[in-house]
């Protein structure tokens, strides 16, 4: 499947990329995934239960999932692999006449940590295997529910290094093992505005040659462990993208951003601790989150993880940021599956 091309594997999933045919031999098409994940709601098995309360729709409907390949970005070398959940009829339906007359425009992007990909790919991999339940789909389904009514973007990775270490270095410079080196312009704004137009005209949610974004258009950011990197980047692109008359508009639809849990093998700038680059994040007036768990930010062997996100709070408190912080599973021993749990607790 080429760049210009969406596939929709739920309705079809015999339409997959030659790449998917080994998922779908083993029985592993996401309809199947939203099932048995349904199924599976209270099970003991598996890491972090991460199977509980993650069905596709609330009519048992199966959710629609959509995987885009190579969706083109801000550059000709820059491209992602995409996935996007769109609301069902009962989920667009649900909500205020208001927020029924925004359907389509309200979108959230996801950017995974180490280990997530494709569950076809997850499961060929021993080490992932052990983690498929935290699969790009599964997640996507987690978010649908969290998210109703509005469209959910899962970007995938553009490197995996030895099949588990996540870069996201179409966004934020990044070594082999994706830590980050920031810097005002690297251009992960547009980036993020290009694969979004492109994967909405792929997937028909935007005409070609359309104004983007359009009119009443909404987006959510949300950085999981590894995909917090995207975000940090952000941050210290913010002065530039507001005053740039392209990249305005796009900022000016982005209302939240969610870092849960944010970690990078780097030994620094987990958290955005700069003064300044913060001063230009609240004068956004973007509503800001952060949620993390014992694992990350009480990791002795890490201790500046847990230092970065206390700075990090402390400094937008100040600033007067409209921002909510929450500690989860404060009380339990700091564990792996904990950490990915937060992905369903936020």
């Amino acid at each position: 499947m080429n760049g210009s091309q969406s596939t929709d594997i739920t309705s079809n999933p015999f339409l997959a990329p030659m790449s998917s045919i080994r998922a779908i031999a083993a029985g592993l098409s996401l309809i199947a995934v939203a099932r048995s994940m349904s199924g599976a709601a209270g099970s003991s098995e598996g890491p972090g239960l991460c199977l509980a309360g993650a069905s596709g729709s609330r009519t048992g409907s199966p959710p629609r999932l959509i995987r885009l390949a190579d969706v083109p970005g801000y550059e000709p070398h820059r491209v992602n692999d995409m996935l996007l959940l769109c609301p069902t009829e009962a989920q667009s339906r649900h909500g205020s006449d208001t927020e029924a007359a925004e359907e389509g425009s309200q979108h959230v992007v996801f950017f995974p940590g180490d280990i997530q990909n494709f569950q076809e790919e997850m499961i060929l991999q021993a080490e992932g295997a052990q983690w498929q339940c935290w699969s790009l789909e599964r997640v996507a389904l987690i978010l649908g529910r969290r998210f109703p009514s509005r469209h959910i973007w899962v970007v995938r990775a553009s490197r995996m290094y030895l099949h588990k270490f996540s870069c996201y270095h179409n966004f934020v410079e990044s070594n082999l093992f994706g830590a980050p080196e920031h810097s005002p312009d690297y251009g992960a704004f547009r980036h993020l505005r290009a694969l979004l137009r492109h994967g909405m005209e792929q997937a028909g949610l935007l005409p070609p040659a359309t104004m983007f974004p359009p009119l009443g258009f909404s987006l959510a950011l949300v950085g999981f462990s590894k995909g917090c990197v995207v975000l940090n980047q952000m941050v210290y692109e913010m002065a530039g993208a507001q005053e740039d008359p392209e990249l305005a508009p796009f900022l000016g639809s982005l209302k939240d951003m969610y870092w849960l849990d944010g970690g990078h093998p780097g030994g620094s700038e987990t958290w955005v601790t700069d003064r300044r680059a913060l001063q230009e994040l609240v004068a956004s007036g973007i509503a800001l989150h952060a949620h993390v768990t014992p694992y990350e930010v009480r990791d002795p062997m890490r201790a500046w993880v847990g230092r970065e996100h206390r700075r990090f709070v402390r400094t937008l408190e100040e600033l007067g940021a409209h921002l909510t912080n929450t500690l989860h599973f404060e009380d339990e021993p700091a564990s792996i599956d904990n950490h990915f749990r937060v992905i369903q607790e936020f």
